[in-house]
């Protein structure tokens, strides 16, 4: 065993890798041709657990530690789609982490604990057309009128957003205050008002990802998560986890990338032997797999010190700006030692180098990464969680 790694995450992990054989790996090549995770396999998920790992008991959770979530990001890396992955974890680990944090007692019974069982599928709203990175640049507004909040705005670039239920909305109570005057909200679908227009992607094709708008929508007052002015820093305090997710998906896709090169290489042969016989070849794997062996390492070191208590958030980023750049550089060459054949739908390559393009750019940018942690390391910035 691992010093990360007790028996009873390996054992979650086998059983875990049998579920996404049986209930999902059939399902994959249809949902990535139409664009559409049938509603079933979230509620197979919710009857496994699998959506509550982290989530506290009180509301159907089981209460786990952060290396069950590895492995469930992990695996889900392993079955080679990028679109279904990301409508779960962004889901049970955007979403539903508001949610959990920031939400009244009634708000979590009436939510989180279908969300948790698969009954609800939630979606988190920051980026906006004309605003991507910049959280705090966002125009969508909350006007206070009596016992609701009018929500007006855009949002884009959403997974889930076509499909949820429940939307966690960032949006700015008082626009003189900047990012001070911003809130976050639980929007339900029922509220109307909303409407989506599914997006047309390079990648991750399985998953549902919408341009939204927000007209006129009549929002409950208790429906405000947490405490109003301060969304921003609820925003940042998660990010740190959401940046975390997508470093350990990119060391968990370029492993599951270099195992399929590396079998490939011992059964393709050129000029009487196998690839896995071409010094160049071997070399270039040898130098791939110890990159990534070094980012796993500090992924999951980094796992350790989040589920402690600590706040992370120069360590996430830089797992994140590193574990992406590392990841495509692996497709990148993975493809090529298949040659033609990489180039070929039909083999898993294609696909994965197209998801995994997503990685710098998803979840914060790679140029927006380097100038925090530069802000931290050269500026001496700190970062701190928002209060409870």
């Amino acid at each position: 065993m691992s010093r990360y790694f007790t028996e009873e995450h390996e054992l979650f992990r086998k059983s875990f890798q049998e579920f996404l054989q049986k209930e999902v790996v059939p399902h994959i090549e249809k949902w990535e041709e139409t664009g559409t995770i049938e509603r079933f396999i979230w509620k197979k998920f919710g009857e496994m657990g699998y959506f509550g790992l982290n989530q506290p008991e009180e509301y159907g959770g089981m209460g786990l530690d952060l290396f069950y979530t590895v492995i469930f990001l992990e695996e889900l890396q392993k079955i080679n789609s990028g679109g279904f992955a990301a409508a779960m974890w962004a889901h049970a680990y955007l979403a539903m982490t508001h949610v959990n944090v920031e939400a009244s007692h009634e708000l979590k019974q009436k939510y989180l604990t279908p969300a948790i069982d698969g009954e609800k599928i939630g979606c988190l709203c920051v980026s906006e057309p004309f605003g991507g990175s910049d959280v705090a640049g966002m125009k969508t507004t909350a006007v206070k009128k009596g016992d609701k909040y009018v929500i007006n705005g855009s949002k884009t670039f959403i997974t889930n957003g076509v499909y949820a239920d429940f939307y966690v909305v960032a949006a700015k109570t008082d626009p003189a205050k900047g990012n001070k005057g911003m809130s976050i909200f639980l929007v339900d679908k029922e509220f109307g008002g909303i409407s989506a227009t599914k997006l047309n992607k390079l990648g991750w094709r399985a998953s549902d990802t919408a341009e939204l708008a927000f007209d006129n929508v009549e929002v409950p007052a208790e429906n405000l998560l947490g405490d109003e002015g301060k969304g921003f820093n609820y925003i940042m305090q998660h990010f740190a986890m959401e940046r975390l997710i997508m470093g350990i998906n990119a060391h968990a896709r370029s492993e599951f990338a270099l195992e399929y090169a590396i079998g490939y290489m011992n059964e393709r042969e050129a000029f009487g032997k196998t690839l896995d016989k071409f010094q160049a070849l071997r070399h270039s794997v040898a130098e791939m797999v110890s990159e990534v062996e070094v980012i796993k390492e500090f992924n999951y070191a980094t796992a350790k010190r989040l589920n402690d208590g600590e706040y992370v958030v120069k360590e996430a980023s830089m797992s994140k700006l590193l574990a992406t750049k590392i990841a495509d550089e692996v497709m990148y060459k993975c493809l090529q030692l298949l040659g033609g054949y990489g180039y070929m739908e039909d083999y898993p390559m294609a696909r994965m180098f197209r998801d995994s393009r997503l990685g710098p750019i998803g979840g914060g940018t790679s140029e927006i990464l380097k100038e925090i942690i530069a802000k931290m390391v050269i500026d001496k910035k700190e970062y701190k969680p928002a209060a409870k």
